[in-house]
């Protein structure tokens, strides 16, 4: 605890959500809809800039309207329902009229997702630097503590609250890696392309969006010891200058904390490593498990058993754990190099695994079930991307 910290007025509150992305945002507005006190922290002022392809899945949109209760964030979007899929160098080909993805600016949108926070009555402490004290669970800021009985962190994948409960934020052997740049300027021409690849146990994305396009490339750390130049072999596959700013992220990819907490605080986002390991994907599960964990809290303030709402919360996340169990099972498949030949035979020639992907994207399906299309069409290599060998 902070030395000094009883000088300074008290502010009590239901629960403290630490971080304003949108695990955090979503958190705070669940909390204060369902008539919680919430207090909303973060470093940072909104908007603020924000490492990400800032691609909107139909998962993803399918949860805010549920969250937000309309149907798509108040922000310029970019709606493209048609994918170009490459893998290590080769043309798998386009899927056209396919569930669409909306492309969005970071910044903007978590803006707009703190405001909504704020207007259904969380507290705004946005823009205040704080330490937790884990014993609190509490904030201590320069001029005033924030006491409550829960608090949920969503304070992304360097998670300092992580690091205080459990010793680190991250496996560093597990880790992922991103490197991004933005191309300013609309590019309507300009397809939406994923490459599987790109970077080793990772993939590239070229997202155009309504101001500019959004060119990256990901994977897993410890296999990438450069991954400057892997940036910059797919920025010259894309005919991207390289004058451009050059953004690093680290990605959970998947290394998920099966118990998301301790005690009384809740991890929520990338926090608790919920991060799809194949696509990178966080804001579908952000916006899902920032909800699920607000409403763990409320359960169990109703009750009156708040040792309760870790257990009730890890309930919830079970099938986004599963899901990322079976993610990290196929990413063996695709990635493996004496498996990779067979993945990029069947993605090229089969529509119906190009499709299963959409569906996956859209949250019209789960990795379980494409599994099992891929496993159908590979039984030879099945046994070794189970195995991990």
């Amino acid at each position: 605890m902070t030395t000094g910290a009883s000088a300074h007025q008290v502010d009590r509150f239901d629960l403290i959500v630490l971080g304003a992305g949108p695990a955090g945002a979503s958190a705070a507005l669940t909390a204060a809809q369902s008539g919680l006190r919430v207090a909303l922290v973060d470093k940072a002022r909104f908007p603020r800039d924000k490492l990400c392809g800032g691609g909107l899945t139909g998962r993803a949109i399918t949860l805010y309207s549920r969250i937000y209760g309309e149907p798509l964030p108040p922000v310029p979007l970019e709606r493209r329902d048609s994918f170009a899929f490459h893998a290590f160098g080769q043309d798998l080909g386009e899927s056209k009229d396919a569930p669409p993805l909306h492309l969005c600016m970071r910044f903007e949108l978590d803006a707009a997702l703190v405001r909504a926070a704020l207007d259904r009555g969380a507290v705004d402490f946005t823009g205040c630097a704080g330490k937790l004290d884990p014993d609190g669970p509490a904030v201590d800021m320069s001029d005033r503590r924030l006491e409550a009985p829960f608090l949920i962190a969503a304070d992304g994948v360097n998670s300092a609250t992580a690091r205080t409960l459990f010793g680190s934020s991250y496996d560093k052997d597990r880790i992922g890696f991103a490197l991004e740049v933005e191309r300013p300027g609309a590019d309507p021409d300009r397809p939406l392309r994923i490459d599987f690849g790109a970077a080793d146990w990772g993939y590239g994305w070229q997202f155009p969006k309504a101001s500019g396009t959004t060119i990256g490339v990901g994977g897993v750390l410890a296999r990438n010891n450069d991954m400057k130049a892997a940036l910059q072999r797919y920025m010259d596959v894309l005919d991207i200058p390289d004058t451009l700013t050059v953004k690093g992220q680290f990605l959970p990819f998947g290394d998920f904390r099966s118990t998301p907490g301790k005690g009384r605080i809740l991890l929520a986002g990338d926090a608790a490593g919920l991060v799809d390991p194949i696509t990178g994907e966080g804001i579908a599960h952000a916006l899902d498990s920032g909800a699920l964990a607000a409403k763990a809290v409320q359960q169990a303030l109703t009750v009156g058993t708040p040792e309760a709402a870790l257990s009730l919360y890890k309930q919830s996340l079970r099938p986004i754990h599963r899901g990322l169990r079976h993610a990290r099972l196929l990413r063996n498949l695709m990635f493996r190099p004496s498996l990779r030949p067979a993945f990029v035979r069947s993605f090229r020639n089969s529509r119906t695994l190009r499709s299963e992907y959409l569906r996956l994207m859209a949250g019209e399906t789960e990795y379980g079930a494409l599994m099992q299309k891929m496993i159908s069409r590979l039984p030879g290599f099945a046994w070794r991307a189970m195995s991990g060998k």
